[in-house]
C-alpha cells in the first residue's frame, strides 16, 4: 500500500536538506590613523635650514640696529680768520679785535686741533702768522707764513727755493723727496694760487702760495709718513681749504 506523504513533510525534508551554515564575514580590525615616520633630514636639508636661519636672524638684526651715525667717523672743522697783522700790530695793538671782520685769509682746522702761539720775534723773522697741530703727534700740523712787498707770484720754481731758503725743514725735505710736483690754478675772482706736493722719505707736505694786497701768503701742511697715510684725506681738506679774502 503505498504512502501518501504530506506536503510538509518534503517541505520540512527539502529544508533541512538545503539549508547550509553562512559563515560570518570576518570582523576587520579597529581603524587606527597610521603613524607617520619621520626619518632624520639628510645633511643637505640641515644645511639650508641653518642657511635660512642664519640669513633671517641676520636680516633681523639689521632691521633693528640703528644706522651708524655719519658724525662718528668723519672730521669736523672750523675756520681760521687770520689777519696777516705786522709784528708792531702783532696781538691787536692798533688793528680791529675783530679777526673775522679784518680777515686776509682763512682756512679750515680740524676740530681738536690745538693753536701755537706764535711770538712776535718769530713773526718778524720768518713771517709765521698763525700755526695749529694735531696733539696726538706735533709734528702733523698747518701752518701760514707770508711776506710783504710781492705783487705778484714768480715762476713756480723760482717761488718754492725762496721759500726753502728760510725754512731748513722744508730743505730737508726737498732735498730727500722721492718726488716734488706744482701746478697752478685760478679761482673763481681770477686769483693765481700755486700748488706743491713734497712726497719725502720721512714727511710728506702740502703747499699753497698766492698773492694778494701785496704779500705774498704760504700755507703748508705737514705730516710724518705714517700720519699722512692715516689722515690723508683730512690734510688735502685743509690743503684745499685756504684761500685769501677781503
Amino acid at each position: 500500500m503505498a504512502s501518501i506523504l504530506h506536503p510538509s513533510s518534503f517541505l520540512s525534508s527539502s529544508s533541512s536538506s538545503s539549508t547550509t551554515t553562512t559563515p560570518k564575514p570576518p570582523v576587520p580590525p579597529p581603524f587606527s590613523r597610521p603613524q607617520a615616520t619621520l626619518s632624520p633630514p639628510t645633511k643637505p636639508l640641515l644645511t639650508k635650514l641653518t642657511t635660512s636661519l642664519t640669513a633671517t636672524a641676520l636680516a633681523i638684526t639689521i632691521l633693528t640696529s640703528s644706522p651708524p651715525s655719519l658724525a662718528d667717523s668723519s672730521t669736523t672743522y672750523n675756520i681760521y680768520y687770520g689777519t696777516a697783522a705786522s709784528a708792531a700790530n702783532y696781538g691787536g695793538y692798533g688793528g680791529n679785535s675783530d679777526k673775522k671782520a679784518s680777515a686776509e685769509y682763512i682756512y679750515d682746522v680740524p676740530n681738536g686741533w690745538k693753536e701755537r702761539l706764535v711770538s712776535k720775534v718769530e713773526k718778524g723773522t720768518n713771517g709765521t702768522d698763525s700755526e695749529f697741530y694735531n696733539p696726538k703727534k706735533k709734528s702733523e700740523k698747518e701752518y701760514l707764513t707770508f711776506l710783504a712787498g710781492f705783487r705778484q707770484l714768480a715762476p713756480k720754481d723760482v717761488i718754492l727755493n725762496n721759500l726753502a731758503l728760510s725754512d731748513v725743514n722744508l730743505q730737508d725735505l726737498i732735498a730727500n723727496a722721492d718726488g716734488v710736483t706744482s701746478e697752478e690754478r685760478t679761482d673763481e675772482n681770477g686769483q693765481l694760487y700755486y700748488d706743491y706736493e713734497i712726497d719725502g722719505v720721512a714727511g710728506h707736505s702740502l703747499i699753497t702760495v698766492t698773492c694778494a694786497k701785496n704779500k705774498l701768503y704760504a700755507h703748508f701742511v705737514n705730516a710724518p709718513v705714517p700720519e699722512w697715510k692715516k689722515d690723508e684725506d683730512t690734510l688735502r681738506h685743509i690743503h684745499q681749504s685756504f684761500k685769501t679774502v677781503g
